[in-house]
């Protein structure tokens, strides 16, 4: 365990060295100067179009899974509710039975 800890700091290490020195570059830099291609971590990357469909497709995919989900759960709640009413016309009867016997 000990080794994986170790790995793992020294790729921690190596990442905030490469972070402050990205830094150090950007801010020795004029503002005039063009952006670095990798200057923001966090933009989305500029893809091709396959990229854009390929996106639009898992939206809409996960938007038809989401509505099934909400027309599964809606089905199980009706069974569910239905098994109480079940369980509650179950106990009335049985309720009348007991009366019936005294």
């Amino acid at each position: 365990m000990a080794d994986a800890t170790t790995a793992a700091r020294a790729r921690i290490d190596r990442a905030l060295a490469e972070l402050e020195r990205k830094i150090l570059e950007l801010k020795a830099r004029p503002a005039s100067a063009p952006a670095i291609a990798d200057d923001d971590l966090f933009a989305p990357r500029a893809g091709n179009g396959a990229d854009a469909a390929r996106v639009a497709e898992l939206e809409v995919a996960g938007r038809e899974a989401s509505q099934a989900l909400a027309r599964a759960a809606a089905a199980v709640r009706e069974v569910l509710d239905q098994d109480d009413l079940d369980q509650d016309e179950l106990r009335q009867d049985g309720e009348e039975t007991e009366s019936e016997a005294r």
